[in-house]
């Protein structure tokens, strides 16, 4: 079947009924203001069924195609959707769908299709920039300038659509560490796969597979595990894991490879108020495998317990806080912070800011993974920080440590500086 424009554009005419002003210039140079199907083209045009030709033309009396044709239904359908149609217009585009039924069904197929296929894979990532100065008491001046250490990340983290229940997640590091030009560079342009995994999540229940983060590691277990996880419940929610933490520059493993890794948490969310209650369970060789020296002899075993909670006053104000003890450490076993935090950068909106204190006390034997930029594991001190965003997607955070050795008591402070550009 072939049609005129022309007898197109009387039936598409319907997305034109809730309106009357006609385009204020003229949209196509082969259809003039003198010809009596000026103001029904022009209508179109403004409201969107009809675009016409590349060269700016309209060419009326070009025979269309039944998929052409199809465009404009499908546009006029569209249009109706946001505007209030008559019942002989409605009964017209009834009729327009109906005889061009197979041509909408593939069109929209070939627009489902290619959105649902975009939908499926979304790439999140950042380039980071870090700056960290850390000045120790007693040392010379020249000592002190082999504290400085810079480090440039780039970092790529898709996230695939299996189904309507499962992704595939990653973690894509590439870093290069320049440390002061006395000391050796160590990860000088490294690039590594941190995390893979694919995530199932249904009703009150997900799961976990592949090598990913455990929990609490925004505290003491800042690292990643191969393994699998799973979580009941959400308001009251219990999280369990299990599998093994292979050696890398992460997890400085000396005397084995991998340790056994256990973990479980059971945590409820109040609204405001939200606590929890956590376990991890290291096992290996030699416990000092990973680089934390038991106090007296030697052991296999890690089993560390902590409690955490939260609270939000209002839209400005929070606090949060745990506390960890090792009970198989016989020194340096505990490990809790408390900080107080004040509004808070948010990437999307530019100029938004927020400040922070917090002290630290971070026991190296139970601290295993430290996350903290000022205050490192074997600390214990104060902080202040602050956040703000420049430029949208773009995060300024700076931070400073007053701290003192658990060891030594040998006294330092830190600084440090960290540039975030997210996409």
């Amino acid at each position: 079947m072939k049609k005129t424009l022309v007898s197109a554009l009387t039936t598409a005419l319907v997305v034109g009924a809730a309106s009357t002003t006609f385009a204020a210039a003229n949209p196509f140079s082969d259809v003039t203001a003198d010809q009596s199907a000026y103001p029904a083209v022009a209508q179109l045009d403004k409201d969107g069924p009809i675009t016409g030709y590349g060269d700016g033309t309209y060419k009326g009396q070009k025979q269309i195609t039944r998929y052409e044709m199809a465009v404009m239904v499908a546009r006029a359908m569209a249009k109706s959707q946001n505007v209030t149609v008559s019942g002989n217009d409605k009964a017209l585009l009834d009729k327009l769908a109906a005889e061009f039924g197979d041509e909408l069904n593939n069109l929209g197929v070939r627009v489902s299709n290619l959105e649902k296929n975009a939908d499926k894979v979304k790439w999140n990532g950042k380039a980071e920039y870090d700056f960290k100065r850390t000045n120790t008491e007693g040392q010379s001046a020249a000592a002190d300038r082999h504290d400085d250490e810079n480090k440039v990340l780039f970092r790529l983290e898709p996230s695939a659509e299996v189904n309507n229940n499962w992704h595939v997640n990653a973690r894509l590091d590439a870093w290069v560490d320049h440390l002061d030009k006395d000391k050796d560079v160590d990860n000088n342009g490294n690039v590594k796969l941190k995390r893979i995994y694919a995530q199932g999540d249904y009703t009150n229940f997900s799961t976990k597979l592949g090598k990913f983060a455990p929990i609490d590691d925004d505290s003491i277990f800042d690292t990643t595990f191969s393994g699998a996880e799973v979580s009941f419940g959400k308001a009251l929610k219990l999280t369990a894991g299990a599998g093994r933490i292979n050696k890398d520059d992460e997890n400085p493993l000396t005397t084995d490879d991998t340790a056994n890794y256990q973990y479980a948490g059971l945590g409820y969310d109040f609204g405001k108020l939200s606590l929890g209650a956590d376990y991890h369970h290291l096992n290996s060789k030699n416990i000092e495998a990973l680089g934390k020296a038991y106090a007296n002899g030697t052991t296999d075993e890690a089993n560390i317990w902590m409690a955490k909670g939260a609270y939000t006053f209002d839209k400005n104000w929070a606090v949060n806080g745990y506390y960890a003890e090792n009970h198989d450490a016989d020194a340096y076993h505990k490990a809790g912070a408390a900080e107080i935090d004040y509004k808070g950068a948010q990437d999307a909106n530019k100029g938004t800011w927020g400040a922070w204190v917090a002290y630290r006390h971070l026991g190296q034997n139970v601290d295993l993974f430290n996350t903290y930029d000022a205050i490192d594991d074997g600390q214990k001190g104060w902080e202040i920080g602050a956040n703000y965003t420049p430029f949208k997607n773009v995060v300024a955070v700076a931070r400073y440590g007053k701290n003192k050795d658990l060891a030594t008591d040998k006294k330092s402070n830190c600084v440090f500086g960290q540039v975030n550009s997210l996409f």
